[in-house]
């Protein structure tokens, strides 16, 4: 987490390897130009769906439980295995691109749109400038979740094969895992896993922002009620938690109906305050994030020495 939190993902070495979600993307979009077949019947696309998913997930396993098992117990062997690890957590990528929207939307709405819809999949065309700084706050709050905490999770669950097997789970959910008329049937097992995984992430996620919401200049109770109260009415059964205590601890009112491509998906309203959400709203969201980021670094540090100090 530290290792990230400095120096990220070398673009450098993006240039010249890629990086590992890359590589489950390739691997995810190979099976799903020769196994996805759009003349075969649902049933047939299920099953298939479900053997791309099982051949990335083994694949995802032996690549890292190999090299787990080559890697020296030794410091240098630690570093390494670090190294590796950090590439599936995203806290400074995270911030950046959220940054850049309020930068942007404090001089342009049209420059908002651009950099909002980097992170989001729904259409920003049809996006005013507070819609853009709500997008932008439900994607950090959400990403918090499934791009930090639960990779973190997983890897203090079950070292870097966990996180890795997380990450090939939640990459092929965000590729196949839709609901349209190609992956409604090959990807239900994608999105059945990544839901299923995310649950524990999800409530950790609102804890820490929750938590977080007093040091940062937010509202533990307001993010309490939210929770309490909205978090099981999101459409996802994990995404509701996370965007439900960033609403409530800064007072606004997130979620609702949304426009993707040219559809409009309904869901539930998450927190009761404001929807005339600003760039400034953004700012407050990423002091937020920043705090319940270390929170959730001590909190893990607690655990170590305390792992520690039970073993001994």
């Amino acid at each position: 987490m530290a290792i990230e939190a400095v120096i990220s993902y070398p673009n450098w070495l993006y240039r010249a390897a890629g990086h590992p979600v890359t590589w489950m993307g390739w691997i995810i979009a190979a099976l799903d130009r020769h196994w996805n077949r759009d003349h075969a019947s649902a049933g047939a696309r299920r099953a298939m769906g479900i053997a791309a998913l099982a051949v990335l997930l083994c694949i995802t396993a032996a690549a890292t439980i190999g090299f787990s098992a080559v890697m020296p117990g030794s410091l240098i062997g630690l570093a390494v295995s670090a190294l590796i690890a950090s590439s599936l957590i995203a806290q400074r990528s995270l911030d950046r691109h959220v940054a850049a929207v309020a930068t942007a939307l404090t001089s342009d709405l049209a420059a908002g749109r651009r950099a909002v819809a980097m992170i989001v999949g729904r259409n920003p065309d049809v996006l005013d400038q507070a819609g853009v700084a709500r997008a932008a706050i439900e994607s950090l709050a959400e990403n918090f979740s499934d791009g930090i905490v639960a990779p973190v999770f997983w890897l203090a669950m079950a070292g870097l094969p966990g996180a890795a097997i997380y990450k090939a789970a939640n990459t092929a959910d965000s590729m196949i895992g839709h609901r349209t008329p190609r992956f409604n049937a090959y990807g239900w097992a994608a999105a059945r896993l990544d839901d299923v995984l995310n649950l524990p992430a999800s409530r950790l996620a609102a804890l820490l922002l929750i938590l977080a919401a007093p040091l940062a200049g937010g509202s533990a109770p307001g993010a309490i009620r939210s929770v309490w109260r909205d978090a099981g009415r999101h459409r996802s059964p994990n995404a509701g938690w996370p965007e439900a205590a960033m609403a409530g601890a800064l007072g606004l009112q997130l979620a609702g109906p949304r426009v993707y491509g040219d559809a409009l998906v309904e869901d539930a309203f998450m927190g009761d305050g404001k929807r005339d959400a600003s760039a400034a709203d953004i700012t407050r969201a990423l002091r937020l994030y920043r705090v319940a980021c270390l929170l959730q670094f001590g909190l893990w540090l607690a655990v170590c020495f305390i792992g520690r100090a039970i073993w001994r």
